[in-house]
């Protein structure tokens, strides 16, 4: 049976959520008579807390407006939540014109949570790279709370940590992981690493993951690891639809200022000058599309000369983009007098 005490802060929380709580109200919630209740409200006025007696029909206990309420009382989902949130608003950019507040507010919470919850948090926070981007969309689902720590301390402390997962095909495995870093792109997770059963590194995401757990021994992450752009990279690479190859005038690094790394992979195109004296030369570029549709609009905007080698469908959309412009182009200028 609940004690006295854990009723005071059931109390208490039900009132943290705002609005007006009758006295039946909270003693139903509780299991207790509304006498009961009036003591519970005694006893939080004595600790400073400023609950409001509201009278009339509707009347009944609410918190003062604008009250910071102490202590904060969170579980571990709840406090990975909000510290996460915190930081990738901080690190996308999603912040006020006082950002600051994030870092403070993040540094707060971190000062009051439990010794045993605030290392497997600071772990994710070491761990994790959040890119720019917009979401994915309602489609994308969150990791496992478990699965997430689990895995941020492996990366932390360089432990191999063996996984069961699901891939898109549905496919089941357990396999071991060499964990480099945590990645957060566009409302996902994705841990990249080495797989020495396949001998070779991939990435995975977290929302696939059913299972992590670590495992005795250690490894060695390659030196100058860069995990997000590793997630970029094999996004960018991973099977579609269609396969976009062009070639852009340019140099790689001006056509990688305009076409992001989750979408395209750029290289210098070897044995190419520029067509025009320009300097740039040419760059090859690959891209993986399950839809060519959004691809002529893009190409438009890059500002630079451009050849299409596959496929032919795309040309032909890019020639009826031409064709559109030009007419809308003819009917602005209007008659000529």
């Amino acid at each position: 049976m609940p004690r006295p005490t854990a009723h005071v802060l059931t109390v208490l929380e039900l009132l943290q959520s705002g609005g007006t709580r009758t006295a039946a109200e909270l003693a139903g919630r509780l299991g207790v008579d509304e006498r009961t209740v009036r003591r519970y409200v005694d006893h939080l006025i004595d600790l400073d807390v400023p609950v409001e007696s509201v009278r009339g029909r509707y009347g009944g206990y609410r918190l003062a407006p604008g009250y910071r309420l102490p202590p904060l009382m969170l579980t571990d989902e709840e406090a990975l939540a909000v510290l996460l949130g915190l930081v990738a608003g901080q690190r996308s950019g999603l912040t006020t014109a006082t950002g600051a507040a994030s870092q403070t507010a993040a540094a707060k919470i971190q000062r009051v949570l439990p010794e045993r919850l605030a290392r497997k948090l600071e772990a994710v926070l070491g761990s994790l790279a959040v890119t720019a981007g917009p979401a994915a969309g309602p489609a994308a689902v969150a990791p496992q709370a478990p699965v997430l720590l689990a895995i941020a301390d492996a990366v932390r402390h360089h432990r191999p940590v063996l996984i069961r997962y699901t891939a898109a095909d549905g496919r089941r495995s357990e396999r071991t992981v060499h964990p480099y870093g945590l990645v957060a792109h566009r409302g996902r997770w994705y841990v990249t690493g080495a797989d020495p059963g396949a001998g070779e590194d991939r990435t995975f995401r977290l929302d696939r993951i059913a299972e992590a757990r670590i495992l005795p021994g250690s490894f060695e992450p390659p030196a100058g690891l860069d995990p997000a752009q590793r997630v970029l990279s094999g996004l960018a690479a991973a099977p579609y639809r269609h396969h976009v190859v062009l070639r852009v005038q340019g140099t790689a690094e001006q056509v990688r200022a305009r076409l992001p790394a989750s979408v395209a992979l750029v290289q210098k195109s070897p044995g190419e000058a520029g067509g025009s004296g320009e300097a740039g030369g040419w760059a090859r570029v690959d891209i993986r599309a399950e839809r060519l549709d959004w691809l002529p609009s893009l190409l438009a905007s890059l500002d630079l000369a451009f050849v299409i080698e596959q496929p032919d469908e795309l040309r032909d959309l890019v020639g009826e983009l031409a064709g559109r412009l030009a007419a809308a182009a003819r009917t602005s200028a209007g008659p000529v007098a």
